[in-house]
């Protein structure tokens, strides 16, 4: 890990913090067996794939987004489509990044 790394970590801690302290829910973008075999206690999980088909439900939340996954790349994707949306949301990463803050 290089010096940048290490302060954007940081950085998304702070965020991290920050959105959980707004009341945000965290929402695992994992498969079925990856959520399975762990998971964030009271997180929300939709697939990646299927996330066009709860968008609807997502927005109904009425709550900000953590979007969290094993390694940070496909809740990357699942944060990029849905900001696209209109939802405020951010990448939280690799769940456990996110779960240590619970």
């Amino acid at each position: 890990m290089n010096i940048f790394n290490l302060f954007r970590r940081k950085n998304m801690a702070n965020e991290i913090q920050e959105y959980l302290e707004k009341g945000a829910v965290v929402l695992d973008v994992r498969t079925l067996a990856e959520w399975n075999d762990g998971h964030s206690e009271g997180a929300k999980h939709i697939v990646l794939d299927t996330i066009p088909e709860h968008v609807e439900e997502i927005k109904s939340w009425n709550k900000p987004v953590i979007a969290v996954c094993r390694s940070g790349a496909r809740s990357g994707r699942a944060t990029e489509f849905l900001q696209g949306q209109g939802l405020d949301v951010i990448n939280g990463g690799p769940w456990g990044d996110v779960d240590q803050y619970l």
